[in-house]
């Protein structure tokens, strides 16, 4: 049995359940769209720094932050388009954005749409048109999001899109990975690395791309948790980012539709001519064994 709850918090929060499986997902649609909370079982599989979340002046650290439309930061800041210079924080502004809700089904699956249209703060920073539709659908232990990005513009208008989910880990020398790709970019340095399935978390930050992909799935297992993720992604998403911090309980792996500066690069960058569509699609298995 599938149900969606509202409930009045600091935000409204919307509380999809399959009650079959105990699995419930939290969307905040005010604070970027986010889905702030999945539980399996009753097992928490997202991390999330309450402390930040309840500051609207602070990006939300955990969850699944919508990335659009850069993913990463960009030298100083700026970028050019049509001649113009324009500056956009780090992933964009979706995330900080309040998206409202368009759709809910409780029938076979629990899902919401949430929706994000363009407006005069986001004109100012980047200079289009558009609107995104997110579908968060749950199903048992599947958490799967769809979305529709529309040029609403008359000129073409580029961008990248991806999400940034935190995992909960209680001991990262306990995970393994199994990512399609045998080398990553270090985020810093820009250097390649091979890779053979090991991180050295000593590290105090680990931030890496891999953009060699070889298929379209990749997968977490955290024997601490007993809890194997895999996160499927379509042929939209041709890089994976990984990102930790030394002592927090909590590592990120990333899809993104392009590069970091892929705005000002062109690498993988998506470009919609007026009146077009795109969709993508990301789906999270949680499996406890």
């Amino acid at each position: 049995m599938f149900a969606i709850a509202l409930q009045e918090q600091q935000y409204k929060t919307y509380v999809l359940k399959d009650e079959s499986t105990n699995s419930q997902l939290e969307v905040v649609p005010e604070r970027g769209g986010i889905i702030t909370k999945w539980r399996v079982n009753g097992e928490e599989i997202f991390y999330l720094d309450t402390e930040r979340f309840t500051n609207p002046e602070l990006s939300v650290r955990g969850g699944n932050p919508i990335l659009f439309p850069i993913c990463g930061n960009l030298p100083d800041n700026t970028y050019t388009s049509q001649g113009k210079q324009y500056t956009l924080k780090q992933h964009g502004f979706a995330r900080d954005l309040p998206w409202d809700v368009t759709n809910q089904v409780t029938q076979d699956k629990a899902s919401l749409t949430v929706v994000l249209n363009s407006n005069e703060q986001t004109r100012a920073v980047y200079p289009f048109d558009f609107e995104l539709a997110f579908t968060y659908q749950m199903q048992g232990n599947i958490l799967e999001v769809q979305q529709n990005y529309t040029n609403k513009s008359s000129s073409p208008m580029p961008f990248s899109f991806g999400f940034h989910p935190y995992f909960v880990t209680n001991d990262k020398t306990q995970l393994e990975f199994e990512i399609p790709s045998n080398e990553y970019q270090d985020q810093k340095t820009k250097e390649m690395h091979s890779f053979n399935g090991d991180f050295d978390f000593n590290r105090d930050e680990i931030d890496v791309a891999f953009k060699q992909l070889t298929s379209q799935s990749a997968s977490v297992t955290d024997r601490s948790r007993k809890l194997k993720l895999t996160l499927d992604y379509d042929d939209a998403f041709p890089i994976l980012v990984f990102w930790t911090l030394k002592g927090k309980d909590f590592y990120c792996l990333e899809p993104w539709s392009a590069a970091r500066n892929s705005i000002n690069t062109g690498e993988h960058l998506t470009i919609l001519e007026p009146g077009a569509s795109c969709s993508a699609t990301v789906k999270l298995t949680a499996n406890f064994f």
